[in-house]
Order: structure tokens, then sequence, then C-alpha cells
């Protein structure tokens, strides 16, 4: 069925509401919940082996993000976006997040380089996750990985604009392309902290902007364009 996305049963817990959430946001942006099909509450509910309140208040939290639509007396069906949103949403994200982390390699104090170590965890938990096909499970650690970094600048700000700008994303081409290519993608993020820990900031750009290009690049079935745009 169209509307089965191979979701994982959890049954209950504390925080369940941001949970269902976290799996739904990241099964929109790798394009596992499609475009044009209408989900309904009870049917995720069913999946995620919980009741249909707390997903049905999830699906509000994406409508508010800007990922879903609600269908009224149906359920919720994904927002699309343009090729040219998505390009200017990538355009955008590297204008923020390629010189904010860049420029944590001009100052690694102490207490800066503890928190960077910490990352090393999910930075290699990705390339297990990539290894597995686990396209879900990825772009949600993904997500946290990245917002991570962006969290030692001391900007709360900067962090939920890029948030955002993730979660608007879609890596729909993931799936599809060489499993050895997508590996040293998800290899990148323990070279973006390799090269941090060493003050490389040229490094850490060079790296952060050619991993963040993979999004409409490789990442998106078109390796091509990641060779156009340098």
């Amino acid at each position: 069925m169209a509307d089965q996305i191979g979701i994982p049963h959890l049954g209950g817990g504390p925080n369940l509401r941001q949970q269902i959430g976290d799996v739904l946001r990241a099964s929109v942006i790798a394009g596992r919940m499609q475009k044009g099909v209408v989900y309904s509450a009870p049917t995720l509910a069913q999946q995620f082996g919980v009741s249909p309140t707390p997903v049905r208040e999830a699906m509000l939290d994406l409508a508010a993000e800007g990922l879903v639509e609600a269908v009224r007396n149906k359920g919720f069906r994904v927002v699309e976006l343009s090729d040219k949103q998505l390009d200017d949403i990538t355009g955008v994200r590297l204008l923020l997040e390629v010189p904010t982390v860049a420029g944590l390699a001009t100052n690694v104090t102490d207490e800066t380089r503890r928190q960077l170590e910490a990352l090393y965890p999910a930075a290699r938990q990705l390339v297990e996750l990539t290894r597995q096909r686990d396209l879900v499970g990825f772009v949600g650690l993904d997500r946290h990985f990245h917002l991570s970094l962006l969290e030692l600048a001391a900007n709360q700000t900067l962090v939920e604009i890029v948030g955002n700008l993730r979660a608007r994303s879609r890596l729909t081409g993931m799936a599809d392309i060489d499993h050895e290519l997508l590996i040293a993608s998800a290899e990148e993020h323990v070279e973006i902290l390799d090269r941090l820990l060493a003050g490389d900031e040229a490094g850490v750009t060079t790296v952060m902007s050619r991993h963040i290009k993979h999004v409409r690049g490789a990442w998106a079935g078109r390796p091509d364009r990641e060779q156009e745009k340098g």
C-alpha cells in the first residue's frame, strides 16, 4: 500500500509525540513518504504500534514546519517543493553552515574539543546506518549531528533557521545511488570532526561545502551537478 512507509514499531515510552515526529520528518526528507499520497493518523499509528492521538499531534507539528499539509477529513500529505526551491534552500545552507562550522576551527578550546570528540560516536554511527541502508535512521541522526555542530557557535537563532531548512530538504535520490559513494559521503562526518580538532579552517570549509552540495547533487540522484557547481 502507498501509505505504508516502513516505520519502526514504537509501542510507547516518554516523548512519544517527539519520537514519532522525528521519524516522520526523516521519512519525508528521505522520500519514504511520497508526494501525492494522503497519510491518515490511524494508518500510521497502526504501523507505529500506538494510538492515533500522538501521531496526529506529530503530524500537526510537521504541518507547522511546512513539511506536510492537512487534507480535510482524510489526513496529511507531503508538501511538494520545486527544484528551484530546493536549490535555494541548499544555497542558503551553504551561506550559513559552512562559515559557521569552519569558524569553530579558529578557537578550539578544551571545552569545544570535548564537545567535538563527543560527536564521534554519532559520526561513526552514520557510516554504519549507511552500510545498513537505513536511510530514515541516517537522516534523523544526520540532523542531530549537524545541528549539534552549529550549537557550538552559541547562536540558537541560527540553529533554528538551519533546522527548518534541513527539514525542508529532500534526499529522494539516496536510495538509488551507488552504495560505496553513499558510504564515502557518510564518512565525511568523521573528516569534518578531524579537521575541526586540527584547527584546519580551510579544510573544514572544503569538506562542509562538498558535503552540503550532496543534497542537490548525488543525494538527489544528480551527481553531475556537484561537478558543475565546483
